[in-house]
């Protein structure tokens, strides 16, 4: 079914303050990287609202200065018996009074000067701009999107499936991938997400699926064809049970030895295990039918090794 390459994650890039955009540095299809500035608000109200901010915050200290000579004479006075303690009182009433103020104005000042330093946008990881949703000479308010972002890095296959399909499509199912642009290449992915509800338009599923081994080939916006490994009728096929035995590795993944059909080669072949028993294991994807799985002595035999096939034993090969 046809599918289409899409980022993972894509996010719109937006000002935390508005005002009015005076400059935009990036296009639709420009790469960006972390922290790079894409646009920049008029900061004239904003640069006047820290000025003011600051001359507060001045006044403030001024005022704690003045407080705190006066709150150190009166306990000099009171210690030595010269004022009354009403008046101490109120001394120390005025210095936490300006002490307060002081720290308000502090707190104004750094909200002011975070939000001059919002109007410059910037891009919060490494990405490609998708959209322009805001132009230049705009007002814009706090949170609306200036630009989409896909991030660079994961990537989906997004295809949507037919109700008769749906049945066969679970986490973790096989697929293969071909891509117009990249003739004779085809890639193993596997279902990551299949969309719980059906788009009220198309009636179709959403699935989303990821790349066995990423290929830098593959690039945003491609169109993609992607082949299930699920019957063709679309009915879940039951799990293969095989002794644990049979069970070897590659790298991290879990895989079993399989002989090729007409050379009698071997070939190292992952799986995906659905269920550990105690004896056995419930090959959920990895296997066909037909195919013939080494059980035992799977730590002596190596990829491409010839093997002679023994044929299964019959009820009629037992003595009695």
């Amino acid at each position: 079914m046809p599918a289409q390459v899409q980022a993972r994650y894509s996010t719109p890039l937006s000002f935390r303050v508005g005002g009015k955009i005076i400059e935009r540095r990036v296009r639709i299809g420009d790469s960006v990287k972390a922290g790079q500035t894409v646009a920049l608000l008029d900061p004239t109200d904003l640069r006047n609202t820290l000025a003011n901010a600051k001359a507060q915050l001045d006044a403030a200290e001024h005022r704690l200065s003045f407080a705190k000579q006066q709150l150190d004479r009166d306990e000099a006075q009171a210690h030595a018996n010269l004022i009354a303690a009403a008046q101490l009182e109120q001394t120390q009433d005025a210095y936490a009074t300006a002490l307060a103020q002081r720290d308000s104005a502090r707190a104004q000042t750094a909200l002011a000067t975070d939000q001059l330093r919002y109007t410059t946008l910037t891009a919060d990881h490494d990405g490609v701009v998708t959209s322009e949703d805001a132009d230049t000479g705009q007002n814009v308010q706090a949170t609306q999107a200036v630009f989409h972002v896909d991030w660079t890095g994961d990537v989906d296959i997004v295809c949507d499936a037919p109700e008769k399909a749906l049945n066969s499509l679970t986490v973790g199912a096989q697929a293969r991938v071909t891509f117009p642009a990249l003739p004779g290449k085809t890639l193993e992915a596997r279902v990551r997400e299949v969309s719980p509800a059906a788009d009220q338009e198309s009636r179709t599923w959403r699935v989303k699926l990821t790349l066995s081994a990423p290929s830098p080939e593959v690039r945003l916006g491609m169109t993609a064809n992607v082949a299930f490994d699920v019957a063709a009728d679309g009915v879940t096929r039951e799990p293969y049970t095989l002794p644990v035995t049979a069970l070897f590795h590659q790298g991290e993944k879990p895989a079993v030895w399989v002989v090729r059909q007409g050379s009698n080669t071997l070939e190292l072949r992952t799986v995906t295990i659905e269920r550990y028993d105690e004896r056995t294991v419930s090959v959920s994807s990895g296997l066909h039918d037909g195919d013939r799985v080494i059980l035992q002595g799977v730590h002596a035999v190596s990829s491409g090794q010839h093997v002679q096939v023994v044929p299964p034993l019959h009820q009629e090969d037992f003595p009695t």
